[in-house]
């Protein structure tokens, strides 16, 4: 949660996954109680500008209504945020992420999804657009899963069923970091990071942090 500190290398040292969960955690709560205090002064701006020591980083969908740093009411310095339609990995993410992780000590990596998202509506229905339809079809595993065992109606008008897919959605993303990144998945076996997913909920504001798996 941002202070009027940037995270200097030291204080990154001293950070563990779980506490940087926890920190999160507790931006979220001032974020969705509308407790707002993130200070992004000049001076901090400038405090920053000779290196980046981030605690976190969050793949998060490009969504207009989903703004990551104020959900975790973070400010300059704290996290990296990688921001794509339908919240999906590819090969430049996974080298974002090890960068994030590797090179700049980050200590957390989230997948964070969200409800109403229109890349898992547009996934559901089959939209075929130029460069769209490539980055749905990463998405589409994840509707065939939930179509397998899901009851009831399984189009896009069902919020239920798209929740459903978004959730599914996340947890392949996580198990696709770990799989085509073998140093993310070698530094969370070292337990120097954590690889975690996590919903955001556009009604009340709240981040769900998925259990560890």
């Amino acid at each position: 949660m941002s202070n009027n500190k940037v995270l200097t290398a030291e204080m990154q040292s001293k950070l563990t996954p779980d506490k940087v969960v926890n920190t999160l955690k507790q931006g979220n709560e001032a974020f969705a109680r509308n407790n707002l205090a993130i200070n992004n002064s000049i001076e901090r701006v400038r405090d920053a500008m000779d290196g980046q020591y981030p605690e976190a980083v969050i793949l998060s969908c490009i969504d207009s209504r989903v703004p990551v740093e104020d959900i975790f009411q973070c400010g300059i310095g704290d996290i990296f945020v990688i921001r794509i339609a339908g919240n999906i990995v590819n090969p430049d993410i996974l080298g974002s992420m090890e960068y994030a992780c590797k090179v700049s000590g980050a200590k957390l990596v989230v997948v964070m999804g969200h409800g109403h998202c229109g890349a898992i509506k547009s996934a559901v229905n089959n939209v075929e657009l130029g460069n769209i339809t490539g980055l749905l079809s990463k998405i589409k595993p994840a509707v065939d899963a939930v179509k397998v065992n899901f009851k009831g109606d399984t189009t896009s008008s069902n919020e239920e069923f798209l929740d459903e897919v978004c959730r599914t959605n996340v947890e392949l993303m996580v198990n696709q970091i770990r799989k085509d990144s073998l140093i993310l998945k070698d530094m969370e076996v070292k337990s120097e990071i954590e690889i975690v997913g996590a919903m955001y909920d556009m009604e009340t504001g709240e981040v769900e942090f998925f259990e560890k798996v």
